[in-house]
């Protein structure tokens, strides 16, 4: 077989990956850059490549569908939570105001902390609430 000499230029990192890679499989730089332009330029190589694109793809439409899903459950549930709590919570008299911010304020802080204990242990009530949803529909 006719070979022909090359002169390429490479990334620092390439190189040295190269030459490590080469070093462990004990044999030439050349026959290791050769084997790589082989199945790169090859079809099976391109049809194998094309594959695993369409599958990287497909799989991160299915995460985006189901991140649209959780955030469309999740905007959902606050603005059912917002519509309740303005039809059921009754207007605070001027001078009552001081004493409701305090509590709110912790009120929202106990509520941070119980979030905070919630996703420690790596439990999502989003995900809880979409597999129960999945679980109706398929019912």
């Amino acid at each position: 077989m006719s070979r022909h000499r090359l002169n390429v230029f490479l990334e620092r990192t390439h190189a040295q990956s190269l030459g490590a890679l080469a070093a462990m499989k004990r044999v030439s730089k050349s026959s290791v850059v050769a084997a790589a332009l082989a199945g790169y330029l090859s079809p099976d190589g391109a049809d194998r490549r094309e594959a695993a694109t369409v599958r990287r793809l497909e799989k991160m439409d299915r995460n985006l569908e189901r991140l649209e899903r959780d955030q469309t459950i999740l905007i959902e549930t606050v603005a059912l939570f917002v519509r309740h709590h303005f039809s059921i919570t009754p207007p605070i008299p001027d001078v009552h105001h001081e004493a409701a911010r305090a509590l709110g304020r912790a009120r929202f802080e106990q509520f941070v902390e119980q979030l905070a204990r919630h996703l420690q242990r790596g439990e999502s009530l989003v995900r809880d609430l979409s597999q129960e949803i999945d679980q109706g529909v398929a019912s």
